[in-house]
């Protein structure tokens, strides 16, 4: 049986990475510190521990691969579009803007891809302190497992 003040700090883990919106990189401090603190304590908080750690390293890597996929994109796009624009003083200001590109589209699809998975993140990070709250174990889908 586990305690309540396990499943409690299990659930701390979780929610500590919702300190990024106040500290900078909070959600990797917040879950580390508690994990490194309590881990020894009972294997449940060390279990969730790992799978929070292990789910906000593998949405860093995510977020990076899509970034680098997705800005590149626009700026062809911004680059590209330098020649179309006519400045003849403030009183003649022009701007010529063509067709949307395929680059624009693929750039556009990335990053509302990008919007999409950080909801599915944030639902995915209340699902798993609830999860912990009631004493279940929880597993991120789609996590690289880099804590054992």
């Amino acid at each position: 049986m586990i305690d309540n003040h396990h499943k409690n700090l299990a659930t701390f883990i979780h929610l500590s990475t919702f300190s990024r919106f106040v500290i900078p990189f909070g959600n990797f401090i917040g879950p580390i510190v508690l994990w490194a603190a309590n881990k020894s304590k009972s294997e449940f908080v060390d279990q969730h521990g790992k799978q929070a750690i292990n789910f906000q390293i593998s949405v860093l890597l995510y977020a990076i691969i899509l970034g680098t996929l997705s800005v590149p994109l626009f700026i062809f796009k911004i680059l590209s579009g330098v020649d179309v624009i006519d400045f003849n003083g403030f009183n003649n200001f022009h701007i010529n803007v063509g067709e949307p590109s395929a680059l624009l589209y693929v750039g556009g699809g990335l990053s509302f891809l990008a919007i999409i998975v950080f909801m599915v993140e944030l639902a995915l990070i209340v699902k798993a302190s609830l999860s912990a709250r009631d004493g279940n174990a929880f597993k991120y889908p789609l996590t690289i497992i880099f804590l054992k």
